[in-house]
Protein backbone atom coordinates (compact mmCIF):
# COMPACT_ATOMS: atom_id res chain seq x y z
CA UNK A 1 0.00 0.00 0.00
CA UNK A 2 3.10 2.51 0.86
CA UNK A 3 5.29 1.23 -2.09
CA UNK A 4 8.16 0.24 0.07
CA UNK A 5 7.73 -1.65 3.04
CA UNK A 6 10.87 -0.83 4.63
CA UNK A 7 10.42 2.77 4.77
CA UNK A 8 6.89 1.94 5.92
CA UNK A 9 8.19 0.14 8.85
CA UNK A 10 10.81 2.21 9.83
CA UNK A 11 8.23 5.44 10.13
CA UNK A 12 6.00 3.28 11.98
CA UNK A 13 8.52 2.59 14.55
CA UNK A 14 9.69 6.20 14.48
CA UNK A 15 5.93 7.16 14.84
CA UNK A 16 5.58 4.34 17.63
CA UNK A 17 8.46 5.25 19.70
CA UNK A 18 7.37 8.84 19.93
CA UNK A 19 3.89 7.67 20.91
CA UNK A 20 4.71 5.73 23.84
CA UNK A 21 7.03 7.90 25.07
CA UNK A 22 3.88 11.41 24.84
CA UNK A 23 2.32 8.23 26.56
CA UNK A 24 3.94 7.62 29.29
CA UNK A 25 4.89 11.30 30.21
CA UNK A 26 0.68 12.09 30.09
CA UNK A 27 -0.84 8.79 31.34
CA UNK A 28 -1.13 10.27 34.96
CA UNK A 29 -2.44 13.06 33.54
CA UNK A 30 -6.22 12.40 34.70
CA UNK A 31 -8.00 14.84 32.27
CA UNK A 32 -6.68 13.07 29.84
CA UNK A 33 -7.49 9.96 30.33
CA UNK A 34 -11.11 11.07 30.71
CA UNK A 35 -10.81 12.91 27.01
CA UNK A 36 -9.51 10.16 25.80
CA UNK A 37 -12.56 7.19 27.33
CA UNK A 38 -14.92 10.15 25.78
CA UNK A 39 -13.60 10.25 22.62
CA UNK A 40 -13.50 6.51 22.11
CA UNK A 41 -16.40 5.79 20.36
CA UNK A 42 -15.90 8.56 18.19
CA UNK A 43 -12.88 7.37 17.07
CA UNK A 44 -13.75 3.93 16.16
CA UNK A 45 -16.86 5.20 14.35
CA UNK A 46 -14.41 7.41 12.64
CA UNK A 47 -11.94 4.93 11.58
CA UNK A 48 -14.38 2.52 10.78
CA UNK A 49 -16.60 4.31 8.40
CA UNK A 50 -13.24 5.80 6.83
CA UNK A 51 -11.79 2.78 5.69
CA UNK A 52 -15.43 1.17 5.12
CA UNK A 53 -16.00 3.92 2.49
CA UNK A 54 -12.62 3.03 0.91
CA UNK A 55 -13.83 -0.21 0.18
CA UNK A 56 -16.86 0.25 -0.54
CA UNK A 57 -16.53 3.11 -3.34
CA UNK A 58 -13.34 0.68 -4.87
CA UNK A 59 -15.89 -2.55 -5.32
CA UNK A 60 -18.35 0.25 -6.70
CA UNK A 61 -15.92 1.22 -9.33
CA UNK A 62 -15.85 -2.99 -9.62
CA UNK A 63 -12.69 -3.81 -7.63
CA UNK A 64 -13.38 -6.76 -5.22
CA UNK A 65 -10.06 -6.75 -3.35
CA UNK A 66 -11.75 -5.06 0.11
CA UNK A 67 -14.44 -7.37 -0.14
CA UNK A 68 -12.59 -10.78 -0.59
CA UNK A 69 -10.39 -9.35 2.61
CA UNK A 70 -13.21 -9.15 4.64
CA UNK A 71 -13.06 -5.16 5.02
CA UNK A 72 -16.23 -4.15 3.87
CA UNK A 73 -17.54 -4.21 7.26
CA UNK A 74 -18.45 -1.83 10.19
CA UNK A 75 -16.43 -3.99 12.59
CA UNK A 76 -14.00 -1.81 14.12
CA UNK A 77 -11.59 -4.16 14.95
CA UNK A 78 -11.31 -4.95 10.52
CA UNK A 79 -9.89 -1.22 10.61
CA UNK A 80 -7.84 -0.14 13.38
CA UNK A 81 -4.40 1.00 12.92
CA UNK A 82 -2.84 0.76 16.25
CA UNK A 83 -0.76 4.14 15.94
CA UNK A 84 -3.55 5.63 13.65
CA UNK A 85 -5.81 4.97 16.48
CA UNK A 86 -3.65 6.30 19.42
CA UNK A 87 -2.94 9.40 17.62
CA UNK A 88 -6.78 10.02 17.10
CA UNK A 89 -6.89 9.71 20.75
CA UNK A 90 -4.46 11.67 22.01
CA UNK A 91 -4.10 14.59 19.14
CA UNK A 92 -7.18 14.65 17.21
CA UNK A 93 -6.35 13.26 13.88
CA UNK A 94 -4.92 10.23 12.63
CA UNK A 95 -5.54 7.53 10.07
CA UNK A 96 -6.94 3.44 9.90
CA UNK A 97 -5.44 0.69 8.81
CA UNK A 98 -5.26 1.06 4.95
CA UNK A 99 -7.83 -0.80 2.79
CA UNK A 100 -6.00 -2.62 0.06
CA UNK A 101 -7.30 -2.11 -3.46
CA UNK A 102 -6.30 -3.37 -7.10
CA UNK A 103 -6.95 0.00 -9.38
CA UNK A 104 -6.60 -2.94 -12.65
CA UNK A 105 -10.25 -3.74 -11.65
CA UNK A 106 -11.90 -0.68 -11.95
CA UNK A 107 -14.40 -0.11 -14.57
CA UNK A 108 -12.98 1.36 -17.38
CA UNK A 109 -15.15 4.10 -17.99
CA UNK A 110 -12.77 5.84 -16.20
CA UNK A 111 -8.82 6.23 -15.61
CA UNK A 112 -6.96 4.68 -12.99
CA UNK A 113 -5.61 7.40 -11.81
CA UNK A 114 -9.31 9.33 -11.27
CA UNK A 115 -10.26 5.80 -9.83
CA UNK A 116 -7.97 5.66 -6.97
CA UNK A 117 -8.95 9.62 -6.28
CA UNK A 118 -12.53 8.94 -5.79
CA UNK A 119 -11.68 6.04 -3.59
CA UNK A 120 -9.06 8.13 -1.94
CA UNK A 121 -11.71 11.19 -1.13
CA UNK A 122 -14.66 8.64 -0.44
CA UNK A 123 -13.03 8.14 3.32
CA UNK A 124 -12.50 11.64 4.04
CA UNK A 125 -16.04 12.78 2.57
CA UNK A 126 -17.87 10.31 4.74
CA UNK A 127 -15.94 11.95 7.61
CA UNK A 128 -17.73 15.24 7.06
CA UNK A 129 -20.84 13.57 6.35
CA UNK A 130 -20.59 12.00 10.27
CA UNK A 131 -19.25 15.12 11.63
CA UNK A 132 -22.61 17.30 10.49
CA UNK A 133 -24.79 14.04 11.41
CA UNK A 134 -23.36 13.85 14.57
CA UNK A 135 -23.68 18.30 15.01
CA UNK A 136 -27.15 17.40 13.99
CA UNK A 137 -27.81 15.24 17.04
CA UNK A 138 -25.79 17.37 19.51
CA UNK A 139 -28.25 20.29 19.00
CA UNK A 140 -31.14 18.06 18.97
CA UNK A 141 -30.32 16.38 22.06
CA UNK A 142 -29.95 20.36 23.07
CA UNK A 143 -33.26 21.51 21.74
CA UNK A 144 -35.33 18.20 23.12
CA UNK A 145 -33.47 16.96 25.71
CA UNK A 146 -31.94 19.71 27.47
CA UNK A 147 -32.84 18.61 31.29
CA UNK A 148 -31.49 14.97 30.23
CA UNK A 149 -28.08 16.34 29.38
CA UNK A 150 -27.01 19.10 32.22
CA UNK A 151 -28.64 17.13 34.67
CA UNK A 152 -28.15 13.49 34.73
CA UNK A 153 -24.34 11.99 34.47
CA UNK A 154 -25.24 9.75 31.70
CA UNK A 155 -26.83 12.75 29.43
CA UNK A 156 -23.90 15.38 30.62
CA UNK A 157 -21.49 11.88 29.40
CA UNK A 158 -23.47 11.40 26.26
CA UNK A 159 -23.22 15.12 25.09
CA UNK A 160 -19.54 15.13 25.57
CA UNK A 161 -19.24 11.78 23.08
CA UNK A 162 -21.27 13.25 20.57
CA UNK A 163 -19.55 16.60 20.77
CA UNK A 164 -16.21 14.62 20.48
CA UNK A 165 -17.38 12.77 17.83
CA UNK A 166 -17.92 15.74 15.58
CA UNK A 167 -14.65 16.83 16.35
CA UNK A 168 -12.37 13.63 16.15
CA UNK A 169 -14.29 13.09 12.33
CA UNK A 170 -13.77 16.55 11.22
CA UNK A 171 -10.10 16.69 12.30
CA UNK A 172 -9.52 12.64 10.45
CA UNK A 173 -10.77 13.68 7.45
CA UNK A 174 -9.26 17.28 7.19
CA UNK A 175 -6.00 15.47 7.86
CA UNK A 176 -6.19 12.98 5.41
CA UNK A 177 -6.78 15.35 3.06
CA UNK A 178 -3.06 16.50 3.37
CA UNK A 179 -1.49 15.35 -0.11
CA UNK A 180 1.42 13.69 1.52
CA UNK A 181 2.00 9.77 1.41
CA UNK A 182 0.65 7.59 2.93
CA UNK A 183 -2.55 9.73 3.38
CA UNK A 184 -5.51 10.16 0.78
CA UNK A 185 -5.09 13.60 -0.16
CA UNK A 186 -1.71 12.41 -2.17
CA UNK A 187 -3.44 10.19 -4.41
CA UNK A 188 -6.87 13.02 -4.71
CA UNK A 189 -3.97 15.71 -6.28
CA UNK A 190 -2.58 13.28 -8.70
CA UNK A 191 -5.28 13.48 -11.49
CA UNK A 192 -4.82 17.14 -11.42
CA UNK A 193 -0.80 17.18 -11.57
CA UNK A 194 1.02 18.14 -14.95
CA UNK A 195 2.92 15.09 -16.08
CA UNK A 196 6.73 15.61 -15.21
CA UNK A 197 5.19 16.71 -11.68
CA UNK A 198 3.39 13.67 -11.24
CA UNK A 199 6.29 11.84 -12.27
CA UNK A 200 8.42 13.30 -9.74
CA UNK A 201 5.98 12.85 -7.25
CA UNK A 202 5.89 9.45 -7.53
CA UNK A 203 9.54 9.31 -7.71
CA UNK A 204 10.46 10.79 -4.88
CA UNK A 205 7.90 9.57 -2.75
CA UNK A 206 9.90 8.75 0.11
CA UNK A 207 10.94 12.41 0.81
CA UNK A 208 7.08 13.09 1.29
CA UNK A 209 7.00 10.31 3.97
CA UNK A 210 9.79 12.06 5.85
CA UNK A 211 7.92 15.61 5.56
CA UNK A 212 4.97 14.12 6.68
CA UNK A 213 6.79 12.75 10.09
CA UNK A 214 9.01 16.22 10.28
CA UNK A 215 5.16 17.97 10.19
CA UNK A 216 3.93 15.44 12.83
CA UNK A 217 6.98 15.37 15.10
CA UNK A 218 6.79 19.21 15.03
CA UNK A 219 3.13 19.80 15.65
CA UNK A 220 3.10 21.80 11.98
CA UNK A 221 0.66 19.04 10.65
CA UNK A 222 -2.15 20.14 13.53
CA UNK A 223 -1.25 24.26 12.60
CA UNK A 224 -1.60 23.31 9.18
CA UNK A 225 -5.11 21.71 9.14
CA UNK A 226 -6.70 23.51 12.42
CA UNK A 227 -7.93 26.50 10.30
CA UNK A 228 -9.98 24.05 7.92
CA UNK A 229 -10.99 21.94 10.92
CA UNK A 230 -12.07 25.41 12.49
CA UNK A 231 -13.79 26.59 9.89
CA UNK A 232 -15.83 23.48 9.13
CA UNK A 233 -16.60 23.31 12.47
CA UNK A 234 -18.16 26.63 13.22
CA UNK A 235 -19.85 26.26 9.80
CA UNK A 236 -21.51 23.29 11.26
CA UNK A 237 -22.32 24.70 14.40
CA UNK A 238 -23.93 27.63 12.81
CA UNK A 239 -25.99 25.66 10.93
CA UNK A 240 -26.92 23.56 13.46
CA UNK A 241 -27.98 26.78 15.55
CA UNK A 242 -29.98 27.64 12.56
CA UNK A 243 -31.82 24.52 12.30
CA UNK A 244 -32.72 24.01 15.76
CA UNK A 245 -33.39 27.89 16.67
CA UNK A 246 -30.51 27.52 19.54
Amino acid sequence: MFGFSFDRRTINIIIGVLLGVTILRLISNTDLLISILVSAPGVLIAITFHEYAHGLAAYKLGDNTAKDEGRLSLNPVDHLDPIGTLMLLIAGFGWGKPVHVNPTNYTRKISMEKGEAIVSVAGPAINIILAFVFTLIYFALRKFAYVFITTSTIGSILINIIGAAVSINIGLGVFNLLPLPPLDGSKIIKPFLPYKAKEWFENNEQIFYLVFIILWISGLAGDIITPAIGWITNSFLDIGRLIFGI
